[in-house]
């Protein structure tokens, strides 16, 4: 066996024990790399305007520029922001309660409802176990954030040395392959990411804007939350619709239609006209290779490989066309096709 393939298949089974022993330690990695690209194509711009800027000093600037922008927009905002979301969680229980009076009148909903009494009576067992749970899955979660946000902030000051040490790996001949393949997957993920804050835009203002003419309270925290959602295909829009259709509900089965009926508006156009034109100037990737993603890496990876399915395949959608179409199924050699009759 050549020392290539050696190399390829020390690589293929230590990535294969990692997905099988700590299956979440190669997504946050993954999601380090894609806060890394993100601060470091910041940084990028900034290093545009000023050439002589060091690349350090670049990302440091990019990430108080952020930091300035977030929390002045949080300051202005929080004020405004609070009241609505006060507001918010007052209006929604009213709305829910509404709700169960209209299925009051209907003994289908009768029965829903007795149903639904009769589960919120019952009181869990178990009760301090888990909450020992939930405390342990939110400092899980936290630290997680922090391992992610160190390593991306490694892998944007010098991705190079990352970038060597993944070339170091593999047989002097394939090197050469794995730098270009290395450069094109950051450019992929950067396209990727580009897209995904355009869309993410479009669909905060058109919901904001479309709740807003129909009169549907607080529309600019439904269009935050609506934006912010994109960032989960498929599943994203129907989670921010939910508190929305719950608020028009407060004036009957037309004011929740109209609600939906934005919503659907708002996809619509964010599926067939914005996300197709963005993703196309960036990233190829199908409809329904982005269906197939969420729902495959979902069960197997849960929440957090259902929020990183898109550009995991976009990732692995440029690798199979590189590495298995034209370097292994277009390189066939003439004798081993076959011959077409005419």
């Amino acid at each position: 066996m050549t020392r290539r393939r050696v190399s390829l298949l020390v690589l293929a089974v230590g990535l294969g024990l990692l997905l099988w022993q700590v299956p979440q330690l190669p997504l946050l990695v993954f999601a380090a790399a894609l806060l890394g690209v993100f601060l470091y194509a910041g940084a990028d711009r900034l290093r545009r305007l000023v050439p002589r800027l060091p690349h350090g000093a670049a990302v440091g600037l990019f990430i108080l520029a952020l930091a300035l922008l977030f929390g002045g927009a949080g300051w202005l905002a929080a004020a405004p922001i609070a009241e609505q979301l006060n507001t918010l969680w007052q209006e929604v229980p009213r709305a829910a309660a509404g709700l169960a009076d209209r299925l009051s009148d209907y003994q289908w909903g009768q029965e829903l409802l007795r149903r639904l009494n009769a589960g919120e009576m019952s009181l869990p067992q178990g009760g301090g176990s888990t909450a020992m749970v939930a405390v342990n899955t939110t400092f899980g979660a936290l630290a997680n954030v922090v391992l992610v946000g160190f390593l991306g902030l490694y892998f944007a000051l010098d991705p190079a040395l990352y970038r060597r040490g993944i070339e170091a790996l593999l047989a002097p001949s394939l090197r050469p392959r794995a730098h270009a393949l290395c450069r094109e997957s950051a450019a992929t993920l950067r396209g990727w990411l580009g897209a995904q804050l355009v869309s993410m835009l479009v669909v905060g203002v058109l919901t904001g804007t479309g709740l807003w003419l129909i009169g549907t309270p607080l529309a600019p925290v439904l269009g935050m939350i609506a934006a912010l959602l994109t960032f989960i295909p498929t599943l994203g829009p129907v989670l921010a619709a939910v508190p929305a259709v719950l608020l028009g509900l407060a004036d009957g089965v037309s004011g929740a239609l109209s609600v939906v009926a934005v919503y659907l508006v708002v996809q619509t156009i964010e599926s067939y006209f914005i996300t197709p034109y963005v993703q196309k100037r960036s990233v190829d990737l199908p409809e329904a290779a982005t269906i197939i993603a969420l729902v495959a890496f979902g069960l197997l990876f849960g929440f957090l490989g259902m929020l990183l399915a898109t550009p995991m395949a976009a990732l692995l959608l440029m690798l199979v066309r590189r590495l298995y179409v034209e370097d292994y199924l277009d390189q066939e050699p003439p004798e081993e096709r076959p011959v077409l009759l005419r």
